[in-house]
């Protein structure tokens, strides 16, 4: 199966970013600077609510 990794705009070409991909289980997500490396997958539920939780700035550290 080819997976289309994604990552935001905002990195430039760091390497140092966090990849996404849509897969059949929900969201995978992969370290840029080692493609080859582990990939850690995640429920469509338990992602957005990630998301909903950085956009709700619960992980800001305040």
């Amino acid at each position: 199966m080819t997976v289309a990794w994604r990552k935001s705009s905002y990195s430039g070409d760091g390497e140092a970013c966090v990849e996404v991909a849509p897969v059949r289980e929900g969201v995978a997500t992969r370290d840029s600077k080692n493609p080859a490396g582990p990939v850690l997958s995640f429920p469509a539920g338990e992602w957005r609510k990630f998301l909903a939780g950085l956009g709700g700035g619960r992980f800001d550290g305040s």
